[in-house]
């Protein structure tokens, strides 16, 4: 079996499978992509810039096409595949537009005399290694700042996702990139790891699991090679006062259930106060029992498959358990009766602390809601997690919701809304979360040398 294949998720079939790399081939991209940074560094970064702004446009352009792909590979719907392709467009242009004044030089008052200031230097080659849920959003974030910082790329994408892949490497070709500045490889774990000690390539970014990351930290810090872990979550929704329960409600259902489920930052516990926990969990366990799952294409499908059966067996795995402890299934629970990896939208109350729901990320539609008696108890349960990715509050009070914000140990705090993103807003987490940031003035400065130069007064 190959490595790289599309399995299309809601039909459970093979459609297509791609040879991965020899290691012929990649000791030739190392090769190749060390020439390439050579040249790119010096390439102004407003040319550079404008070649990410043809990489936007051609995302655009192609953007039903590209939605497509996904929605085989992994099984996103029609219409949220479409906004994927939409908010990487929004990427590019950010760093396209905005790319030359956070490069700018940056003085300093020198307090030895002279002018002095820090220059924001590429590094060099970077490996990123990306995941399947968001196949072009991740690779935006992290490839989009760093060609126009003058870096170079190396791309493993996920396995699952070989055709986006190839997709994303012929529009940069389209757009004009130099061919060697940007190459999608088709690599194994073993030849990663490979690259990543090679002494060519100066960093490694990483969208994933927390096993993943951990495994990639330890090799990058063994090779002195600066890393950014964009990880796995547990983000608390915490809903304190409401004056309309069902709105918070269905604003719960949104965080909790796009991508079915399948994202880091998606809201996966919920902490809500006990005079409203009973009127929550109604309306929350009625608007996920009435979601639809089937067919990724048609548009009256509320969310598609999981991305494989392994995804669907681990989830069925830490339901059941909790079940065989205690926990309360309000709505779903199980695995659909019909080719493909779907499950039923599901809702848990009564979890406790030994049922591996409780600590364990549920990488899907799967929602856990907990009832508390106030809000130290509130700030308590929100961080009694390995993880610190984000956080929802919902609250009337101001300045209490600031606080509680202030309380909360993770990388992000959103008040009154659900968990949401831009591209000029910093994406990151905290403890097992991960280690540094992606977009926003923050995500160009990860993979930077910012050398100082200084020279002295005349006289």
């Amino acid at each position: 079996m190959s490595f790289y294949q599309v399995l299309n998720p809601a039909t459970g079939v093979v459609e297509r499978e791609y040879e991965s790399a020899t290691d012929a081939e990649i000791a030739s991209v190392l090769e190749r992509t060390a020439a390439a940074a050579a040249a790119w560094s010096r390439v102004p970064v407003t040319e550079r810039a404008a070649i990410i702004h043809r990489v936007a446009d051609l995302h655009d352009e192609r953007k039903v096409e590209l939605a497509a792909l996904i929605t085989r590979e992994m099984g996103k719907i029609t219409a949220d595949a479409i906004g994927e392709v939409e908010f990487v467009v929004d990427i590019y242009r950010y760093y396209a537009d905005n790319g030359p004044t956070l490069l700018a030089d940056q003085p300093l008052d020198a307090s030895t005399g002279g002018t002095a200031w820090v220059r924001k230097a590429p590094i060099g080659p970077l490996l990123g290694v990306m995941p399947w849920n968001y196949p072009y959003y991740q690779v935006a974030r992290f490839a989009g700042p760093n060609l126009v910082a003058g870096n170079t790329i190396v791309l493993k994408h996920a396995p699952q996702c070989p055709e986006s892949a190839l997709a994303i490497e012929q529009i940069y070709r389209d757009a004009g990139l130099p061919a060697d500045a940007y190459i999608n490889v088709f690599a194994t774990n073993e030849q990663a790891a490979d690259m990543i000690a090679d002494p060519r390539v100066r960093g490694v970014s990483v969208t994933g699991s927390e096993r993943a990351g951990t495994a990639v930290a330890a090799l990058a810090g063994q090779h002195l090679k600066k890393v950014v872990l964009e990880l796995g979550g547990s983000d608390p929704f915490i809903v304190l006062d409401a004056p309309d329960v069902e709105k918070v409600a269905k604003d719960g259902v949104f965080a909790r259930m796009e991508n079915a489920g399948q994202a880091c930052n998606a809201a996966k516990r919920f902490i809500v106060a006990d005079a409203l926990y009973d009127e929550f969990v109604e309306k929350f366990t009625a608007e996920m029992a009435s979601l639809t799952t089937g067919d990724p294409t048609d548009p009256d499908t509320s969310y598609g498959p999981l991305v494989s059966e392994q995804a669907v067996v681990g989830l069925v795995g830490q339901i059941d358990d909790a079940v065989s402890k205690g926990a309360t299934v309000r709505t779903g629970g199980k695995r659909l009766d019909r080719p493909g990896a779907f499950l039923e939208a599901t809702v848990l109350t009564d979890v406790t602390p030994d049922m591996r729901a409780f600590r364990e990320e549920l990488f899907g539609p799967v929602a856990v809601i907990y009832r508390v008696s106030d809000v130290d108890e509130a700030v308590r349960l929100a961080n009694d997690t390995p993880f610190g990715l984000g956080a929802a509050i919902y609250t009337q009070d101001a300045t209490l919701a600031l606080d509680v914000a202030n309380r909360i140990d993770t990388g992000m705090v959103w008040i009154n809304e659900p968990e949401g993103g831009g591209a000029d807003l910093p994406f990151g987490g905290t403890k097992r979360s991960g280690v540094g940031r992606e977009l926003g003035p923050m995500g160009i400065d990860e993979f930077l040398n910012k050398k100082l130069i200084h020279v002295p007064a005349a006289g």
